[in-house]
C-alpha cells in the first residue's frame, strides 16, 4: 500500500472532521467522519508499516485532533486545524512508510 493512501485518510479525517461539523452544527457527525477516517488511516498504517507504528500513529492523530482544541483559542480554528493536520501528515510520511 502507498504511504499516500493513510496520509490522504488521516488528512481528510483531521479536516473532513472539522469542516463536517462546522457545516452541519452537528459535532457527532464531525466526530464520525474523524473516527472512519481514523480507522482506514490505521489499517493502511498497519499494513505498511506494522502495529506498533500504526498506533502510535494513530495515537499521533487522536492527539493532534484534541491539541487543534486549545491552539485554536491562541490562532483561531482552521489556522490550528491546518497545523495539526500538516504535523499528522508529515508524522505518517516519515514513518508510515513500508518495512523494508
Amino acid at each position: 500500500m502507498s504511504v499516500l493512501l493513510p496520509t490522504v485518510s488521516s488528512t481528510v479525517g483531521l479536516l473532513g472532521g472539522y469542516q463536517t461539523a462546522r457545516v452541519t452544527k452537528n459535532r457527532q457527525l464531525g466526530g464520525a467522519v474523524l473516527a472512519a477516517a481514523g480507522t482506514a488511516a490505521f489499517w493502511g498504517w498497519k499494513k505498511n508499516a506494522g502495529a506498533g507504528v500504526a498506533t502510535a500513529l494513530t495515537a499521533t492523530y487522536v492527539l493532534a485532533f484534541g491539541a487543534s482544541h486549545p491552539l485554536a483559542k491562541k490562532m483561531g480554528a482552521w489556522p490550528a486545524v491546518y497545523t495539526v493536520t500538516a504535523a499528522t501528515a508529515v508524522a505518517s510520511l516519515i514513518f508510515g512508510r513500508t518495512r523494508k
